[in-house]
């Protein structure tokens, strides 16, 4: 019995949360960075189908369809940018 002893346990702990810490901070700051990129290719695309249209090339109702999915998605990444900023000023009024 004397071979068994357990040995800061504490520390094993701390590694392990670290180590899944760090990977969800990447994945998270992956993903918002590919939604800033998909709403910034969706507002590219709404422009040249204004430009499209203006010049006679395209179809008003595309342009409105591809200005309608900029501002959609637009309103959908402030949303969840405002969401964010808010958990964080209420985490950080929190009191331990």
């Amino acid at each position: 019995m004397s071979d068994l002893r357990i040995g800061k346990p504490q520390q094993v702990l701390v590694k392990n949360i670290e180590n899944v810490r760090q990977k969800n901070q990447a994945e998270f700051g992956k993903v918002i960075k590919e939604a800033v990129s998909r709403v910034d290719h969706l507002g590219k695309e709404a422009d040249r189908s204004v430009i499209d249209l203006l010049k006679g090339n395209a179809d008003i109702h595309e342009s409105m369809i591809g200005l309608q999915k900029f501002d959609i998605s637009m309103r959908l990444l402030l949303t969840v940018r405002n969401k964010a900023i808010e958990a964080y000023r209420e985490i950080m009024h929190m009191q331990y």
